[in-house]
């Protein structure tokens, strides 16, 4: 007799999601990947997407009816939902070209109720999906339960890592300076209070940081500022020590993170405007503060304030550089040998390049999953190998490396792709047009006001000459050991009407993906500065200062591709590279590196 398979986890989950469904009285229910915060990265408790699903990237949500669900990601994911998500539970849908709002208009039936987690949904997030439930005649209803919770078994509890202090020395300023700051932000907006929900911008506005979120140091918290720059901090207070309370001083009142509903309830009449981001506020804090009072959701007015790196902290983010680009470069000439051999897996790979980078001791660990992608696996743009997907690295295969670290002064964010023997006249071509992207960009002058989807198409011009591009941004902001993606800033075909401005650091990564085969991207965060004034400007100048450090692989480049304005670029930093990280390496790796880094 033959016997019945066994449904798989996943089968497993979804059965038990429209068990709970059907208790809660909902036809339909919305699970998206971030948490009551709206992070990039969860802790392991709020992964409700991954454990539903299979799906590990860091964006996505899923739909889930009684008999249909799908699941919903960026340009990034494409390749990789479809290796981790079971194809015959989830339909694949691209979330801006068929985004949620629209599969809800095409399946929902009329009278249907679908039910959702106030805390884990922003609303304007909410209002399109509202806006296509509404189309089919359902509704959108908000549960007191997380459905996801009350099936998950041996669901993880909320992290309670240490909060630490961080330094004034790393951050530039003191947290009553940036109180003071975003107070008087506040008050210019006529605001009496903001609530904070972004743990970036908690870390930030305090100085502090913590170890609750993978690959970032923050701490799971919330936060109330008064327009005086007195706060409130609601937190669990086993977290904090004795220091770290005399750090936040008698000016921060702490208050519990569970009893946030009756302090929020309780406000004091007299706060009659409160203010909530709009990118990261959920719809239950709004709902909670506008009981009796008027909310205004505005952008966080930390964002703006912490993306423009105090000269402190940009020199700090240079040092770390220097730091990384060392470890990298230790690991490219040690690479260079070893992957050759034919022993290495793309994990073992990943592994070495950590403990090179964990010789610092500033080095707190690294700040995403390192992305290793060998052939293949380097056209899955946000790649992470398992034991089961790890392909073993020998000659003749081009090599997608995308790491970082996170160090006391500075978050590091590199991609270098790099033939392991030799590479084909195809890929060599190829690696050659997004050189010329990354190298335009480099180089670019624009005025001040500029934006960077403005700057967007400098970056794929080459390959757009060719009938060729890439499905993701060309540049997003990072933290000052915070997250190492962060706005408002970002390179992107994405409209954005935030001006680039001196202090911002972004990246500088275009690429090209062929499926099956390879993948390319060149990838160094750059930071904006004022260019030297020309005779007869009319306007500022600004430019990017390139801060990574690390060889781009001779070896990929079709030199006769290049002009000559982009030879001297990239001779030009290849000698800043071997001149500043030369003393800091062994003598092999110096070695290796003069010839990495020789002029073409």
């Amino acid at each position: 007799m033959d016997t019945i398979p066994k449904p798989s986890a996943a089968a497993q989950h979804l059965d038990a999601l429209r068990y709970a469904m059907r208790a809660a009285g909902v036809d339909g229910y919305l699970i998206p990947h971030g948490d009551e915060h709206q992070g990039e990265f969860n802790a392991p408790y709020a992964e409700r997407l991954r454990w539903l699903t299979g799906f590990t990237g860091s964006a996505g949500i899923a739909v889930a009816f009684d008999q249909t669900a799908a699941i919903f990601i960026d340009g990034r994911y494409t390749l990789q939902v479809r290796d981790q998500v079971d194809g015959t539970l989830y339909q694949y849908r691209h979330m801006i070209e068929e985004p949620a709002s629209q599969w809800l208009t095409e399946t929902a039936k009329a009278g249907q109720k679908i039910g959702f987690d106030p805390r884990l949904h922003t609303p304007a997030s909410l209002a399109r999906l509202e806006e296509g439930a509404t189309k089919a005649g359902a509704v959108l209803v908000p549960l007191a339960d997380n459905l996801i919770d009350k099936v998950w078994a041996n669901q993880p509890a909320r992290p309670t890592a240490p909060v630490m202090v961080y330094p004034e020395k790393f951050a530039g300023r003191s947290s009553a300076e940036k109180r003071s700051l975003v107070a008087a932000v506040l008050k210019g907006e006529g605001i009496d209070a903001f609530f904070f929900t972004a743990l970036d911008s908690i870390a930030w506005l305090f100085n502090i940081r913590g170890a609750d979120v993978e690959f970032s140091p923050l701490t799971y918290a919330y936060a109330l500022l008064f327009a005086d720059g007195k706060a409130v901090l609601f937190i669990d207070p086993a977290k904090l020590s004795p220091d770290v309370v005399a750090h936040l001083g008698p000016d921060v009142r702490l208050a519990s993170y569970d009893g946030l509903d009756h302090e929020l309830t309780a406000l004091d009449k007299s706060v009659a405007m409160l203010g909530l981001d709009r990118d990261t506020g959920s719809r239950w804090a709004y709902d909670r503060l506008a009981a009796g009072r008027k909310v205004k959701i505005v952008a966080d007015p930390c964002t703006a304030l912490k993306a423009r790196k105090h000269p402190v902290e940009l020199q700090g983010v240079r040092d770390a550089h220097v730091r990384d680009g060392a470890a990298l470069s230790r690991f490219l000439a040690w690479l260079s040998k070893e992957g050759l051999k034919g022993h290495l897996t793309e994990i073992t790979a990943a592994d070495r390049l950590e403990q090179f980078r964990a010789e610092s001791n500033t080095f707190r660990g690294p700040s995403f999953a390192t992305i290793a992608g060998a052939a293949g696996n380097g056209a899955i743009v946000h790649y992470r190998a398992t034991p089961e997907s790890a392909a073993r690295i020998h000659p003749d295969m081009v090599m997608l490396l995308d790491s970082g670290g996170q160090y006391l002064d500075g978050t590091t964010d590199v991609t270098r792709t790099f033939a392991v023997g030799n590479a084909t006249s195809e890929q060599k071509h190829r690696f050659t047009l997004v050189l010329k992207g990354h190298i335009a960009l480099a180089m670019a002058r624009f005025v001040k006001g500029t934006t960077g989807s403005q700057l967007d198409a400098l970056a794929r011009h080459a390959l757009w000459q060719e009938g060729l591009d890439y499905d993701h941004g060309t540049g997003h902001g990072v933290g000052t050991f915070l997250g190492v993606h962060e706005g408002p800033q970002r390179i992107s075909k994405v409209g954005n009407t935030v001006a680039l401005e001196p202090g911002m650091v972004i990246s500088n990564e275009p690429g090209y993906y062929k499926t099956g085969e390879y993948g390319i991207r060149i990838e160094n965060l750059v930071a904006v500065r004022e260019a030297e004034k020309l005779a007869g400007a009319e306007k500022t100048l600004l430019e990017f200062e390139t801060i990574t450090l690390a060889p781009i692989d001779l070896n990929m480049i079709e030199v006769r591709l290049l002009s000559d304005s982009e030879k001297t670029w990239l001779n030009g930093y290849h000698t800043r590279v071997r001149e500043t990280l030369s003393p800091l390496v062994d003598a092999e790796t110096k070695t290796w590196l003069a010839v990495a880094t020789a002029a073409i």
